[in-house]
């Protein structure tokens, strides 16, 4: 039985509520009970390549050759997935966090708090073209969660605030900001390899990182379920200033594999529709949209501001647009980087091509009742019921968006 046949019968057994699982490897059983104990990248088989080309595709010299094997440091792994993309035996494979999400699930229940799914913006058409946003959020609700809740949503408010502080950066000399929001590949590579200019990175968390505060300030005691197309999105949620934040990451791909161990029909689900992101949180979904709904909100803070995006994907543009910053012939004071092609919509764990994710994206944004942040009337509300009148009050006397500054590492 291969790895993949192993966690599949696994998760279904998970499922129909099993808890003993005959037969399967106890360290293998382990690694998809409790994936919070192991690295991010995990072994099938011992490895025996005479050229593990793993090895070198990795930027971040997370693995190193050791005995004439391929051994992982997980301090380093940023989990870029380059090194199971290389593998010429594919004995290497991330994290599977399905089962441990039943469990979150299923325990959440029992001791009646609340479990929230928290939907990344590239979510639209993942899960066929009859899945909507209202019966993907009644798919989920059978299967034991509370409530999904759109990430875009979050997205909007750190919108809000990247505008603001572009608007401040800018008037310095030489000014110029780095986004900080979406990608944690593109955060890492700034970090490790171009130190120089960190300090153009706000101090800002992802969309992500900041649906689950607001969820878990809102609703005491709560479980959140981040689900995106991200496998960095795992390593991004151990970060020491983040732990706690997000208590699971699914991928697309791995929510998928359970609706199929349900049978889940989500085009026969009842609408359960309850909008809650403006176009500049949809936005983020794609490359260049972080840069395009900064610079919309900008313009209807500060008519006539001048903000001039660079962007760049896929990780060998993101080093070059880095490198033209160093040396000074980059043409902009907005630069937006994605490590995966085409944006989050790329990441390697979604379950449609990139270019028809991408259309449905531009279709869901141009789809939205607003335009920008200040417009959304959820975004108002969830500031509300943090005890803030205004998105400005908030944005100048809480803290629950700000980390600790980046640093080179």
């Amino acid at each position: 039985m291969t790895f993949e046949e192993l966690y599949k019968r696994v998760l279904r057994d998970k499922l129909k509520g099993k808890k003993e699982f005959e037969g399967v490897p106890k360290k293998k059983l382990d690694c998809l009970l409790h994936p919070e104990r192991y690295p991010l990248v995990w072994k099938n088989e011992p490895c025996d390549c005479s050229d593990p080309k793993c090895v070198t595709a990795c930027m971040f010299q997370a693995l190193e050759v050791k005995d004439g094997k391929a051994e992982l440091n997980p301090d380093n792994c940023v989990g870029c997935a380059r090194c199971i993309e290389e593998c010429e035996r594919k004995n290497l494979t991330f994290s599977r966090d399905a089962v441990r999400a039943v469990e979150i699930i299923k325990e959440a229940g029992q001791s009646g708090k609340s479990v929230y799914a928290l939907m990344a913006p590239a979510y639209i058409g993942q899960f066929g073209e009859g899945a909507t946003p209202g019966k993907l959020r009644s798919a989920l609700k059978g299967m034991g969660f509370t409530g999904m809740i759109e990430v875009a949503a979050f997205a909007d408010i750190l919108t809000l605030k990247e505008s603001l502080e572009f608007t401040e950066n800018v008037g310095q000399e030489n000014g110029f900001q780095l986004t900080s929001c979406c990608c944690p590949i593109w955060i890492s590579l700034i970090r490790k390899d171009f130190s120089k200019i960190v300090k153009h990175l706000p101090a800002s968390v992802s969309p992500m990182i900041a649906c689950g505060r607001i969820a878990k300030a809102i609703h005491e005691g709560c479980k959140t379920i981040f689900i995106g197309p991200c496998l960095a999105k795992k390593a991004e949620i151990r970060e020491p200033d983040l732990v706690g934040d997000i208590d699971c990451v699914l991928t697309f791909e791995e929510l998928k594999d359970m609706f199929e161990a349900l049978s889940v029909d989500i085009p026969g689900m009842e609408e359960d529709e309850n909008e809650h992101s403006a176009a500049a949180g949809r936005m983020y979904a794609r490359t260049g949209g972080v840069s395009r709904a900064v610079k919309e909100c900008v313009e209807s803070i500060l008519p006539g501001a001048d903000l001039k995006p660079v962007c760049a994907c896929g990780t060998m543009e993101c080093k070059e647009m880095l490198q033209s910053i160093l040396d000074g012939k980059a043409d902009g004071n907005f630069f937006e980087g994605m490590a995966c092609p085409g944006g989050c919509v790329g990441g390697p764990k979604r379950n449609i091509e990139m270019e028809r994710a991408t259309e449905l994206v531009d279709d869901y944004t141009d789809e939205a009742k607003y335009r920008t942040p200040g417009e959304n009337p959820y975004v108002l509300d969830l500031i509300q019921r943090l005890g803030f009148q205004t998105i400005e009050d908030f944005l100048e006397n809480s803290s629950i968006l700000a980390r600790e500054p980046f640093a080179a590492v």
